[in-house]
């Protein structure tokens, strides 16, 4: 398994990430929103509603909640919330390369609260374009290792158009160009292969990689930002080493 995904999973062992479940429904919300928004309400003709929905599902959302979100999105519910999807650059401690994905009413709130967390970690933030350069777009999606055979999940991935596929104790991770996202998503559900996590995210070109030390000073930071309201996600080049993974679990 890779770093990032040893550290999100204890981050969730340990309640780090969405620890209040009223911000995970928010977060879901709002990413169901701006799916339906961009694509329309229907789950069947709308493949990234689709799949927005069904990690809403994956995280026991009330219906009802759904539904509401797509309304909002699509603009059956006249009064709702508009929300707008904004990628965010800057630089953390130690010249670690970021990217913050908001989905966001109020700009003005999200740029506050972003510069706050990073200039107080001695951090800076950055036009656009002056990071992303460092990341390319990629197709994430991953399943349980228990029950599957990773040379059938690579043979099926990679015949839908994947270019990496990573084994795992826990789950088989799989990496897709982000143009092939929904034909490998839809050749591991014809083949009945249960999918865990599946979103298009920001890959690093190259990794940095620091000590142990200072590796935790950024992963902290990295925490502190997903925790704001109105952050989704946030990706950077860090290189998170088994040897600062098992520090911050013990932090």
């Amino acid at each position: 398994m890779s770093g990032h995904s040893k550290w999100k999973t204890i981050k969730h062992q340990k309640g780090v990430a969405d620890a209040r479940r009223g911000q995970l429904f928010t977060r879901l919300g709002r990413e169901i929103a701006i799916a339906a928004r961009e694509g329309g309400g229907s789950v069947e003709s709308n493949f990234k509603l689709r799949l927005a929905v069904d990690k809403a599902r994956g995280s026991s959302m009330p219906k009802e909640n759904i539904e509401r979100a797509i309304k909002r999105g699509s603009g059956e519910d006249k009064d709702g919330v508009v929300y707008e999807s904004i990628m965010y650059e800057g630089y953390g401690p130690h010249g670690v390369a970021m990217l913050m994905q908001v989905v966001t009413d109020n700009k003005n709130r999200s740029i506050s609260d972003l510069r706050r967390v990073i200039t107080r970690s001695n951090g800076t933030m950055a036009e656009a374009g002056a990071v992303s350069w460092q990341f390319t777009r990629k197709a994430y999606v991953t399943v349980p290792a228990e029950g599957n055979d990773p040379d059938k999940i690579f043979e099926v991935a990679a015949d839908a158009g994947a270019d990496d596929v990573v084994p795992g104790d826990d789950e088989i991770e799989i990496y897709a160009p982000a143009e092939n996202y929904g034909m490998v998503v839809q050749a591991l559900d014809r083949a009945g292969v249960k999918i865990t996590e599946s979103e298009l995210r920001m890959e690093p070109n190259q990794k940095l990689e620091l000590d142990p030390e200072p590796t935790v000073q950024v992963m902290k930071v990295i925490e502190a930002l997903e925790e704001l309201d109105d952050v989704q996600a946030v990706y950077s080049n860090l290189e998170f080493s088994d040897e600062a993974i098992a520090a911050m679990e013990a932090a």
